[in-house]
């Protein structure tokens, strides 16, 4: 009951501000901006520890630099995620372009497969891309997530996903929910944020990542390799402030003739090609490197 509640009031409240225009949002994100990082400090010693650890060579005003554009970017990033209860196709298909859907189109039509895995990262505004490019192939989009702890939230941001024909796949659910779209033959895109720190009980690979020893997500590869599909990196760029655009690059279409982690090495390295390129758009409040490589023995 009171899910349902909060859920009403929290619906309600996204979808007034929701209303307004993006120029009239973004004065709202300045704000945020400043609440977040001047007033509050919101993860700021978490996002300090991740930048200086990433960029041991920049002084400190290099870093509090980019600190403050990573925090503009991310007050953004709140209310265009807002922005999805009220925007239209037409708009979002504006602001969040596929470079490349050919590449989709080929791997369907020419190689005749159904289902491709689709790796990213929390890079620019991921929620714009996975809610709004199905417009752009002729497949739906299934974004893998991780249900949030709070249900009024996590029913909120199933709404926002679903707006626009993406169908979310639980974490849990995800090999099963992909049999099934493959026996079925569904044209999809799973789409999952392979940037996330594996738990515990998954620390299998380690590589340098940012210049630190990183435990990199295996699940991406164990899926790809035993229902053989073919994956795809999306690699995420904002030229300006509302605009996101995304290319894809083909990282295998053979996933079970690569040797074991392959696979994975090759998405860290375009990650983190992806983040030096401009790194305010990674999101540098999650504590990416909370597990050392003892923690696996």
């Amino acid at each position: 009951m009171r899910t349902g509640i909060g859920y009403s009031l929290l619906y309600i409240w996204v979808k007034l501000h929701a209303c307004l225009p993006l120029r009239l949002l973004y004065l709202l994100s300045d704000i945020l901006y400043l609440l977040m990082y001047r007033v509050v400090g919101y993860r700021l010693k978490v996002t300090r520890r991740n930048m200086r650890a990433s960029f041991p060579e920049k002084t400190t005003r290099e870093l509090r630099r980019m600190e403050r554009d990573f925090y503009h970017h991310f007050a953004d990033y709140f209310v265009e995620t807002i922005k999805l209860a009220h925007v239209s196709e037409k708009e979002i298909q504006r602001r969040a372009c596929m470079k490349n859907p050919q590449l989709i189109d080929e791997l369907m039509h020419k190689e005749g497969h159904t289902c491709i895995l689709v790796m990213l990262g929390h890079y620019g505004n991921w929620e714009w891309f996975t809610a709004g490019n199905s417009f752009f192939v002729e497949a739906r989009m299934y974004p893998i997530y991780r249900p949030l702890n709070n249900k009024a939230f996590d029913r909120l941001f199933v709404y926002l996903r679903a707006r626009f024909g993406s169908t979310g796949i639980r974490q849990h659910e995800t090999l099963r929910d992909l049999v099934r779209l493959k026996r079925e033959k569904t044209p999809a895109l799973a789409v999952l944020l392979a940037d996330q720190t594996p738990g515990r009980a998954d620390l299998n690979y380690w590589t340098s990542f940012l210049k630190q020893n990183s435990a990199i997500l295996t699940g991406p590869e164990r899926i790809a390799r035993k229902l053989n599909l073919p994956v795809v990196y999306a690699d995420v760029r904002k030229p300006k402030r509302g605009y996101y655009s995304v290319e894809f690059k083909l990282l295998t279409a053979t996933p079970q003739e690569m040797p074991s982690y392959d696979l994975t090495e090759r998405y860290a390295r375009l990650m983190e090609q992806t983040i030096l390129r401009n790194p305010a758009y990674w999101l540098w409040t999650h504590r990416r490197w909370k597990y050392k490589p003892d923690d696996a023995l």
